[in-house]
């Protein structure tokens, strides 16, 4: 498992290391309530979270609002969808941000644990991109299209051009095995998550969420498809069913729903983060 932790006054380095310990001595990091401090602050909490927009969204919350509030946020940033719930899991972090609920419950059933959803806390806007076409009308019958391989966010890109009656699916759509009609005979390419903006050269058209399009440099006046507002898959504060009332859980989750904080998304994220209705 590779991750990097960044604390508030670290946040802008890139410091990387490998994990190679054991799961006693990986859960070790983790702070728990028996380690809260006793001068009445609610100590620190470690939380998981790509780089972006989350890590920036953490970073920010550490420095401007935190400390009145007695939480000392440091963060852990992975590369990919598919460790963070596992450190989670192991007890190496506190809590995360980065994943809907709809993602959270399929890990759940997967690997037969019970992280928990504390709530929705943003929608990370995702759209389809392309270098070939400059919108998603001018695809031709046999379009190559590149979508993430994990169920949920496959499905979330099913759903997306079903909308647009490019396709048509079953109900729920996790895969491409549940398109019924495919009348343009698109053919789909599934591919990591984090890959998605590199494969944009080779195929007619990607879909790619906030986490690897800003990196990338994509932004929504260039995608070609945009999610609705009134997507489901907003991202959630997820973390343990042992820490789900733990202070430091609850008052993070309380200052990610503050006016400031949602403030600042709309300032630097505009349409592309949208937070949650209070």
């Amino acid at each position: 498992m590779q991750f990097t932790v960044r604390s508030k006054r670290l946040a802008g380095a890139a410091v990387a290391a490998a994990l190679t310990v054991s799961l006693a001595s990986c859960a070790s990091t983790s702070s728990t309530e028996s380690d809260a401090p006793t001068d009445g602050s609610l100590g620190t909490i470690n939380v998981g979270a790509l780089a972006v927009p989350a890590g920036e969204l953490l970073t920010w919350l550490d420095e401007n609002a935190a400390a009145d509030a007695g939480l000392d946020i440091e963060w852990t940033e992975f590369t990919d969808f598919n460790t963070p719930n596992t450190a989670l899991a192991e007890g190496s972090i506190d809590a995360n941000l980065f994943q809907n609920e709809t993602f959270l419950k399929n890990y759940n059933e997967a690997s037969g644990t019970d992280l928990v959803s504390v709530g929705e806390v943003y929608l990370p806007v995702a759209a389809f991109y392309s270098d070939k076409v400059t919108s998603i009308d001018e695809l031709e019958d046999g379009a190559k299209i590149a979508i993430p391989d994990d169920p949920t966010n496959e499905g979330r890109a099913l759903e997306m051009l079903a909308a647009e009656g490019l396709i048509e699916t079953t109900e729920h759509p996790t895969v491409v095995a549940d398109i019924t009609d495919n009348p343009h005979d698109f053919e789909f390419v599934e591919a990591e998550n984090a890959s998605l903006p590199g494969v944009l050269p080779d195929v007619d058209a990607a879909f790619v969420t906030i986490s690897f399009a800003l990196p990338a440099g994509l932004k929504l006046d260039d995608a070609i498809l945009v999610e609705g507002q009134g997507s489901k898959y907003f991202n959630v504060l997820a973390t343990t069913s042992e820490l789900e009332d733990d202070p430091r859980v609850q008052k993070l989750y309380e200052l990610l729903l503050s006016d400031e904080t949602q403030a600042y998304m709309e300032e630097t994220y505009g349409d592309q983060m949208i937070p949650v209705a209070k």
